[in-house]
C-alpha cells in the first residue's frame, strides 16, 4: 500500500525540522506522497500549555486530512504535540496509521486537562527513556491495550540521537501497512 503521510512538528518547531524532514525522506523513498504542516503561527500566539494552540494545529491538521483522503491511504505521524494532535485526529478520520514520536499521554493545560486517545488503527510509537517532560511508563501503559508497536531508545525528549533510528522505523512502519 502507498499513500499519503502529514507529518506534524512539535511545539517550537517548524516543518523543517530534522525529525519530520527524516520521515519525509523515507516516505518518499518508499514512493509515498508526503507533506509537513507548518503550524508555528499558533505557536507564536500561545504557550504549548494553552488550549488553544492544540485547537488550532487540530484544525489545520483535520483540513490537511481532508483534502488528502480522497486520494488514497492517510497516515498520520508528529512528534510531542504533533503527535497528539495526530493521534486525536485519528479518531475522526479514516486515517490508516499513526506513527508516534515522544507522544504526551497526558498533559495539563491552563484551561483543559488533554488525554491521549486514538483510532484502533496500526500505531507504532518511538519514546526516549529520559524523557524529561512525558513518563515513559505513562507510554508503555498506554501502547500496550493498543498493541503498538513501541521502540524505547536512550535519549531525552527532542530525540536528538536517535533522528535516524526514527526515520528506519517509520520506513519499517510504512511497509508494514497493507
Amino acid at each position: 500500500m502507498k499513500g499519503h503521510c502529514i507529518l506534524s512538528h512539535g511545539f517550537e518547531s517548524g516543518p523543517d525540522a530534522t525529525k519530520v524532514t527524516a520521515l519525509a525522506e523515507v516516505a518518499e523513498s518508499l514512493g509515498w506522497t508526503h507533506e509537513r504542516p507548518d503550524y508555528t503561527g499558533y505557536d507564536a500566539q500561545s504557550e504549548v500549555s494553552a488550549l488553544g494552540n492544540v485547537v488550532a494545529r487540530r484544525e489545520h491538521l483535520r483540513a490537511r486530512i481532508a483534502a488528502a483522503l480522497p486520494n488514497g491511504p492517510v497516515v498520520l505521524a508528529g512528534s510531542s504535540l504533533g503527535s497528539y494532535i495526530s493521534a486525536q485526529e485519528s479518531l475522526l478520520a479514516p486515517v490508516a496509521g499513526l506513527f508516534l514520536m515522544a507522544p504526551p499521554i497526558f498533559r495539563e493545560l491552563q484551561d483543559a486537562s488533554l488525554h491521549l486517545d486514538a483510532a484502533a488503527v496500526p500505531i507504532s510509537i518511538v519514546h526516549p527513556w529520559r524523557d524529561e517532560l512525558i513518563p515513559v511508563q505513562h507510554v508503555i501503559d498506554w501502547a500496550a491495550p493498543r498493541r503498538a508497536r513501541l521502540l524505547l531508545v536512550n535519549d531525552t525528549h527532542r530525540l536528538t540521537d536517535h533522528v535516524q533510528a526514527s526515520a528506519q522505523a517509520f520506513g519499517q512502519f510504512l511497509q508494514s501497512l497493507r
